[in-house]
């Protein structure tokens, strides 16, 4: 927890969450001048292993959320990623970031994954930040001209190796 919000685990259908993917969704659909974005398959509460839900502790508004799905025994991806843009800026995504790479470590995965797109430079530059390394395209990914991925390898001290 920090002075300004909390992060929670909440269930994939989680009405904040809901709202959160929701309003994603829409500045997605908006960035790419489609809703014809993502390739591969929508996460849902079937095949999500681990989803999170930042509130401010101010007024209790639900200001991001992000979530994990498992790829292989030791692998996962972080899927929904995001922040109100009223909260970015505060930390609030560092923070989900860490969130989600510590429930990984604790299920055992060392690497995270995740894709983000050609129209997203905010967070290309989030994750690079951040210790992800820019990786050719994986699953369904492969072939999308939209899609930028990342990796990070995580150590048990929560610390990204060579990092």
């Amino acid at each position: 927890m920090s002075a300004g919000w909390t992060i929670d685990a909440r269930p994939w259908d989680d009405p904040a969450g809901a709202a959160l993917r929701e309003r994603q969704r829409v500045e997605l659909d908006a960035r790419y001048g489609t809703d014809d974005h993502e390739p591969g398959l929508a996460p849902s509460g079937d095949d999500i292993a681990h989803f999170v839900v930042a509130v401010d502790l101010t007024d209790g508004r639900a200001i991001g959320c992000g979530a994990l799905r498992q790829l292989d025994h030791g692998s996962a991806e972080i899927k929904r990623m995001y922040v109100d843009p009223s909260a970015r800026g505060t930390g609030v995504a560092t923070a989900l970031l860490r969130a989600l790479e510590a429930a990984a470590l604790q299920r055992g995965w060392l690497t995270l994954r995740l894709e983000t797109g050609t129209a997203q430079p905010d967070a290309r530059r989030f994750y690079e930040r951040e210790g992800y390394q820019r990786i050719d395209p994986f699953g369904s990914y492969v072939g999308s001209d939209l899609s930028v991925c990342y990796e990070r390898r995580l150590v048990a001290t929560g610390r990204s190796a060579g990092r």
